[in-house]
């Protein structure tokens, strides 16, 4: 079940090439390394003005997530740029590849918020797709070559009976057209070069999954919550042979993210809408962003005192001492008066910083810290 990517991999893995080339909907790809754009040499004399004597805009500090509602046709590389565009930030990137074809939740991390990605990725991820029956394709969504058809279509009474075959740990064969290394090359490389794909079979967690609507014989539209690695490609493929059919995804939208939901989305019209405001005094961007934190709620807090706090800072070790001292032990994140300030790991008496955050500059608003 290519759930991360819209096709691709739910969560984890590299990029699909589909994402900066146009191919399938894919599930969320894994691009953790934040968005840069490329440096230019301008020895215009007219250089840092724009057109219209505008001056450029400098690059800012903005730490947070901002949740975009993917819409159809943008890639989330092209997402990603839009966004640092209108928070005129320094740094920005995406917990997950969604495939153009796909829509829904891509969160986008700008700033300090880029540390806390993976905390995101390994998270579960939720779609919402619709499979045609009678045709498999060699893509194994809409954008594909036909390669197999058939007449026969299955009844709602069949298809539910399948289901649990794909709940839980399964083996799956992930597809052609994804980004998992071959000898070195990604087989969407060597599936467009007309190479044979042999990809082996791999466990992959179905938590959920459910028939929500049939308008008609040819179209089943499902719900899916999985784990990393997952393709909802590859699941519409297999149910369609099991079913003694064949199928392929024609619709993918992503509703869960780890810690994001359906809430948390802002459709890319809103935000650049707020933006305008913001722009004229109206309003504030920091109204869009969610707490750099949002993406730790899966791991425990500590609180430490300033004096603590400092030595972290500073990259050193704290020691545990009293009876107060936390009874835990793994990946923390520490605060300092209600403040994120590292992410640290307790053991042996011990706090053992591992990222520190330095949150000057754009926040998000005090508001955004209580979740919907």
């Amino acid at each position: 079940m290519m759930m991360d990517p819209a096709h691709g991999m739910i969560d984890g893995e590299e990029p699909d090439s589909r994402d900066v080339q146009k191919n399938n909907f894919a599930d969320v790809g894994g691009d953790t390394h934040p968005h840069q754009e490329p440096r230019r040499v301008n020895n215009d004399p007219r250089a840092g003005k724009q057109k219209g004597n505008q001056p450029r805009r400098d690059r800012r500090d903005v730490h947070g997530w901002v949740v975009l509602d993917k819409p159809i046709g943008m890639t989330s590389t092209q997402a990603v740029a839009v966004l640092k565009r209108l928070f005129q930030a320094k740094r920005a990137g995406h917990a997950g590849t969604l495939d153009p074809l796909a829509s829904g939740g891509l969160p986008i991390a700008l700033g300090e918020a880029t540390k806390t990605v993976p905390f995101v990725m390994d998270g579960r991820k939720r779609y919402r797709f619709t499979v045609c029956w009678g045709e498999e394709r060699d893509t194994d969504d809409i954008e594909g070559r036909v390669t197999h058809t058939s007449d026969q279509r299955p009844s709602r009474e069949a298809i539910e009976a399948l289901l649990p075959r794909f709940t839980g740990v399964i083996e799956q064969v992930p597809p052609r057209y994804s980004a998992i290394k071959v000898q070195g090359e990604r087989a969407y490389d060597l599936a467009r070069d007309g190479e044979i794909v042999e990809l082996a079979p791999r466990p992959v967690e179905i938590h959920h999954l459910s028939l929500v609507d049939q308008p008609d014989s040819d179209r089943s539209t499902f719900e899916a919550e999985c784990g990393k690695g997952t393709y909802v490609r590859a699941l519409a493929r297999d149910m369609g042979r099991i079913l003694g059919t064949y199928g392929h995804i024609c619709a993918l939208r992503r509703t869960l993210v780890g810690p994001f939901g359906e809430n948390d989305m802002i459709p890319l019209d809103q935000l650049e809408a707020l933006c305008d405001r913001a722009a004229s005094g109206e309003g504030s961007l920091a109204d869009a962003l969610m707490p750099v934190e949002t993406a730790l709620d899966d791991i425990p807090a500590l609180a430490v005192t300033r004096a603590d706090a400092a030595r972290l800072h500073r990259g050193q070790a704290v020691l545990l001492r009293g009876r107060d001292a936390p009874n835990c032990s793994g990946t923390v994140y520490v605060t300092v008066a209600g403040r994120l300030l590292a992410l640290a790991e307790v053991g042996n008496g011990e706090i053992i910083p591992k990222r520190v955050f330095n949150l000057t500059g754009l926040t998000a608003s005090s508001g955004r810290n209580e979740r919907n």
